[in-house]
């Protein structure tokens, strides 16, 4: 393990934080990237293993486990490495995972696509737990948030390039696959196009894997400097993670932010679906684009004009009255949408439908605050912090699922909304006097 650099020098000059920045720029990038392709990816397999919508979305359940699961175990791996040769272990998990679409495509095994994403989740989880730490002590703590932030940009195209990629190396010229057409398919020919299309898949996994590969290098071998651990900040001794109240809380609040966040991106298309909007399917585009605009003004305004506490506390209350907005707003007219990008070539969409899309805007900065203050004064249990607060992705499984029981139990989509605003509250708390505590007594 390298000699950790003190964090004084690392911060003293804001120049010896750009090699640093750029490299952990592209790790955020990576992560956007195999994120956002499971959306790609399970309406793919649905059809290729001849899935119901139940087993199609474990995909996404595998994915994200791993990140329960694995947070605790990688942390422990990250402690003894240090952050940097942890990374470097992460994004071999992640090529070897890769490799496993291999084996995967040519049997047409849908366990063995699962196990490949468990492993895509489980080096995610120990690059996650290192990389956003890393972010925040890599320059002075009171622009952390505007680091994370420029992190979240970046993690935000590649989501926007993931499915264009996919699509492009994995779909092109492949207008008849569907469900409905693959079904009118004999046998023998269904078993061949099967085939046929499964191994579009080896190319581009194969090099996903030699390109992550060529990142342990550059992670591995880079000036990337390790970062210390400071000393709390009380001066007190402590014997674990479950001492530190604004960790626990902490990692309470990006167990809501994930369920808003997940919510707002993914059921507003269900909800314009049901007004019949015509523009349903692109309504997700609508929610990121105000979250980098959410990111941008993080950039811009944190901490010259703001703190990163001021930020988290001005995204719970706008949160809050988005969700009121939509529980009370008017679903007929386009006023609001009018009024912002009316006057564009986007098309508009009911004031409700435009509250749900600004809950994005509004959430963008709780991300990037509660690190910083969450891993505030943790000394050597950074890692294993940075762990708790990577398990608190679980919201983003746990919260949406009960959004959809609330609407299927005949409170409808709309008022299935409300269960955000206890999210935005708990967010609030945080703000306010959570992120403040140093003891529970």
């Amino acid at each position: 393990m390298s000699t950790p650099v003190s964090l004084e020098n690392i911060s003293s000059e804001s120049k010896d934080s750009l090699l640093p920045m750029a490299i952990i720029g592209l790790l955020f990038f990576i992560f956007g990237f195999v994120t956002w392709l499971n959306g790609s990816l399970i309406p793919f397999l649905k059809i290729l293993c001849d899935l119901n919508d139940f087993q199609a979305l474990l995909v996404t359940f595998v994915f994200y486990i791993a990140y329960t699961v694995m947070a605790l175990p990688m942390s422990f791996i990250l402690r003894r490495t240090g952050y940097r040769d942890g990374m470097a272990i992460g994004l071999v998990i992640m090529a070897v995972a890769a490799l496993v679409f291999i084996p995967a495509a040519q049997t047409g095994n849908y366990a063995i696509f699962l196990l490949g994403l468990f492993g895509l989740g489980a080096g995610l989880t120990i690059l996650q737990t290192a990389a956003n730490p890393y972010v925040v002590k890599v320059g002075p703590v009171e622009s952390a948030a505007t680091r994370i932030a420029v992190m979240g940009i970046i993690n935000k195209s590649a989501g926007v390039l993931a499915p264009l990629v996919f699509t492009a190396l994995v779909l092109s010229g492949l207008t008849e696959f569907n469900a409905e057409a693959v079904a009118q398919l004999a046998e023998v020919d269904r078993r061949v196009k099967m085939e046929e299309v499964a191994n579009r898949l080896v190319v581009p996994y194969t090099a996903m894997a030699v390109l992550l590969f060529l990142l342990v290098g550059l992670v591995k071998f880079s000036r990337l400097p390790d970062i210390g651990d400071e000393a709390p900040v009380d001066g007190k001794p402590k014997s674990g993670i479950w001492q530190f109240p604004q960790l626990v809380l902490g990692a309470l609040a990006v167990f809501a932010y994930m369920g808003v966040e997940v919510i707002a991106g993914d059921t507003i298309g269900l909800y314009g679906e049901r007004l019949g909007l015509a523009n349903f399917a692109s309504l997700t585009s609508y929610t990121m684009a105000f979250m980098v605009v959410g990111y941008l003004v993080g950039v811009f305004a944190i901490p010259r004009f703001i703190s990163q506490q001021q930020a988290l506390l001005g995204s719970a209350i706008a949160g809050g009255f988005c969700v009121i907005g939509v529980l009370f707003g008017s679903a007929e007219s386009s006023a609001i949408a009018g009024a912002l990008w009316g006057w564009t070539a986007i098309p508009v969409v009911p004031d409700t439908v435009t509250f749900v899309a600004l809950m994005g805007l509004a959430h963008a900065l709780v991300w990037p605050t509660i690190w910083p203050l969450a891993l505030d004064g943790l000394g050597r249990f950074t890692a294993q912090g940075s762990a708790l607060l990577i398990m608190g992705i679980a919201g983003g499984a746990v919260i949406p699922l009960a959004f959809g029981r609330i609407a299927e139990a005949g409170g409808g989509i709309v008022n299935a909304y409300w269960i955000a605003l206890p999210c935005y509250l708990f967010i609030l708390f945080y703000a306010v006097k959570g992120c403040r505590l140093r003891s529970w007594t």
